[in-house]
């Protein structure tokens, strides 16, 4: 079966440098079937290579901004491409894919790449099926085999920025190697790798980095302090609260912004003031982030509320509550 006419005129477009690809052709590359595939393979290697990662990054952002293309297919085929930067950009555009074929080849591309940023993405890009194993959506099978590559890469000779990718990926492991991984890592001479460190600890729900993310709240490093923002966040530390508080009065328009997250992950009745203080003042366009926030803090309140709401109600069927509903004072209290 042949292609469509209206399929073969993307492909002419696409081979025509001398024009703009239309932005409307964009959509024609997703959910493609045998034949369009097909098709593409064989015109792929006629496209000039600025052409072909341009395509990439611009399915990438079509991508980001429509859930309901689907341009794996195109990625795919990218990965083997002769050009490292649209290798590197198809690793990107399937960074959200849980399609556990994909792990071979991102392992390949991680030992074997010549290029050093496309190692680099394909360790991050394996973050996400660490994840998928901590959450058993895949195999456990899959999750070890990512695991160990993440961490012989760690400890081999590869680029600092490889490692330091491979350690953000690894930090959804609840493996016991894992937290000596990030400790060495914060306590690195390499800024980037302690960097890194700090984004790891955000991403691992381990409230046990507590003490380093606060502390580089405070860093002279704009960087460090950015991640250490985020990862009070993620970890939902309340005693990072203060701190964030004064932060959303930054310069930096990115750790201001983070900080205004952050607040919406943590939630309190503190970070709700300051928030609607914020959203008083703000200008026009920054007035919809912070109502995200504010959405977020609403939600995380509720939740909370509602698994209190759970305790007490256990407890009541338990018989720990009088018919009054007054607490019944602690065994050793009535002991006494």
């Amino acid at each position: 079966m042949a292609i469509s006419p209206e399929f073969a005129q993307v492909l002419a477009h696409l081979q025509n440098t001398a024009q703009t690809l239309p932005p409307l052709d964009l959509y024609a590359f997703s959910n493609l079937g045998p034949q369009e595939l097909e098709a593409l393979e064989e015109a792929w290697p006629g496209v000039l290579a600025e052409r072909r990662i341009n395509l990439l990054h611009d399915l990438s952002e079509v991508g980001e901004a429509n859930h309901e293309v689907n341009f794996d297919a195109v990625f795919k085929l990218a990965l083997e491409d002769e050009a490292p930067e649209a290798r590197a950009a198809a690793i990107k555009g399937l960074w959200e894919a849980e399609d556990v074929t994909l792990i071979a080849p991102f392992l390949e591309i991680l030992r074997q790449d010549a290029d050093v940023k496309v190692r680099a993405a394909a360790a991050s890009a394996l973050g996400r099926f660490v994840y998928l194993g901590e959450v058993e959506e895949i195999p456990a099978k899959h999750l070890r085999r990512v695991e160990a590559a993440l961490l012989d890469t760690i400890n081999g000779p590869d680029d600092l920025e490889v490692r330091r990718r491979a350690v953000e990926a690894i930090a959804f492991s609840s493996r016991p190697e894992v937290p000596p991984v990030l400790e060495a890592a914060y306590a690195s001479d390499e800024r980037l790798m302690k960097v890194s460190a700090i984004f790891a600890m955000g991403r691992s729900a381990d409230e046990n980095w507590q003490e380093h993310v606060i502390k580089e709240l405070e860093s002279d490093d704009p960087e460090l302090r950015y991640e250490a923002v985020r990862a009070v966040g993620e970890l939902e530390l309340s005693s990072g609260v203060p701190a964030l508080m004064q932060l959303v009065d930054e310069d930096d328009i990115q750790i201001r912004e983070a900080a205004i997250w952050s607040l919406g992950q943590v939630g309190g009745d503190q970070a709700r003031a300051k928030l609607l203080d914020l959203l008083q003042e703000a200008e026009d366009d920054e007035r919809d982030f912070i109502e995200e926030a504010l959405e977020n803090l609403t939600f995380h309140d509720d939740m909370v509320n509602f698994s209190l709401m759970d305790v007490s109600e256990d407890d009541d069927d338990l018989g720990l509550f009088d018919e009054d509903d007054d607490p019944v004072p602690p065994v050793q209290d009535r002991l006494n």
